[in-house]
C-alpha cells in the first residue's frame, strides 16, 4: 500500500506580505521605491515573485515601512533567510542593564504612576505611584503576572472607580485592534477577546469629564481614596530597539491632568 503524503499548507511568500506592508502604509510602488534608494519595477518584481530579494533588500524595506521588529523577522523568514533578531527572555542576564534602566526609570517619576509592560501587558515593573491606585483591586487580579488589561478592565478591579470608563475602555481596546493589525499574536488576540467581553459600562452613569477645562487628550478619571483624580497617560518605547523582547517593551506613565490631581499625589493621597 503506498504512503500518502499530505501537503504542508501554503505559506506566505515574501513578496505578498511586503505588499501587505506597503499598502498598510499606504504608499504606492514608486513612493517605497523613492524612500529605499530602489526602482518601482524593481519592487514589483519583488511583490510578484519575479525576482528574490537579498536579506538585506528585505530588511531595507521592512524598515522603509516601519515594519514590527517581530514581523522583520517573519519577513525574512518568508524569503527564506534566518531572523536577524533574537528574542531574549526579560529575565535572561543580558538584559540585565535594560531591566536596571527601566527600574530606574519608572522610580524617578514618583508620586506619578509609571509602569513597564511587555507586547501582552504584562507588568514588567511598577512604581509606588502605581502600587497606591491598586488599593481594593481583588487579590486574584493581583497575584502574579500582573496584567494590566485585566486589573483596569475587569469589574472586579479598577473598573468601578474609572468615571469615564466608557471612553477608557474603549481607548483600550482601540489601542489593542491597532496593535492586532500589526503582530499575529494568539496571547494577545485571546486577551483582547477576555477583556472586550467584559461588562460595558451604561452611557449614563458616566460622569462627566473633571480635567476643568478644555480636552486636548483623553484623561483617566479615577476615584482614589474619596478624591477624583485626572491622568494624562503617555508611552514610550525603544527607538531602534535589536531585539524582539526590546522592541515589546514599553513604558506607561501617567501624569496629573490637573493642579489637584498634583497636589493630591505629591501630599500622598
Amino acid at each position: 500500500m503506498t504512503a500518502v503524503t499530505e501537503e504542508p499548507a501554503d505559506t506566505p511568500t515574501v513578496g505578498p506580505l511586503l505588499r501587505q506592508w506597503r499598502l498598510r502604509a499606504g504608499l504606492s510602488q514608486l513612493e517605497l521605491a523613492l524612500r529605499a534608494d530602489s526602482s518601482a519595477r524593481h519592487i514589483s518584481f519583488i511583490e510578484t515573485g519575479r525576482t528574490a530579494p537579498s536579506r538585506e533588500m528585505v530588511l531595507k524595506l521592512a524598515a522603509t515601512l516601519d515594519v514590527p521588529v517581530p514581523e522583520r523577522n517573519t519577513l525574512l523568514l518568508a524569503a527564506g533567510f534566518a531572523p536577524a533578531f533574537a528574542a531574549t527572555p526579560l529575565d535572561d542576564p543580558a538584559l540585565g542593564q535594560v531591566r536596571d534602566a527601566l527600574e530606574r526609570m519608572v522610580a524617578a517619576y514618583e508620586p506619578y504612576p509609571a509602569l513597564v509592560l511587555d507586547g501582552c501587558y504584562t507588568v514588567v515593573a511598577a512604581n509606588q505611584g502605581i502600587a497606591a491606585l491598586l488599593d481594593g483591586v481583588a487579590p486574584q487580579l493581583l497575584e502574579p503576572p500582573l496584567n494590566a488589561m485585566r486589573i483596569t478592565l475587569h469589574p472586579e478591579g479598577l473598573a468601578p472607580r474609572i468615571r469615564n470608563l466608557a471612553e477608557w475602555r474603549g481607548h483600550l481596546l482601540d489601542q489593542m485592534s491597532r496593535q492586532l493589525a500589526l503582530h499575529r499574536s494568539p496571547a494577545l488576540r485571546a486577551l483582547h477577546d477576555e477583556v472586550a467581553a467584559y461588562p460595558a459600562p451604561g452611557g449614563a452613569a458616566q460622569a462627566q469629564l473633571t480635567t476643568g477645562g478644555q480636552c486636548f487628550a483623553l484623561p483617566l478619571v479615577i476615584e482614589q481614596g474619596g478624591q477624583t483624580l485626572s491622568f494624562l497617560s503617555t508611552i514610550a518605547t525603544f527607538n531602534t530597539p535589536l531585539d524582539v523582547t526590546v522592541s515589546e517593551l514599553a513604558v506607561e506613565t501617567f501624569l496629573p491632568a490637573d493642579p489637584a490631581t498634583a497636589k493630591a499625589l505629591h501630599r500622598g493621597t
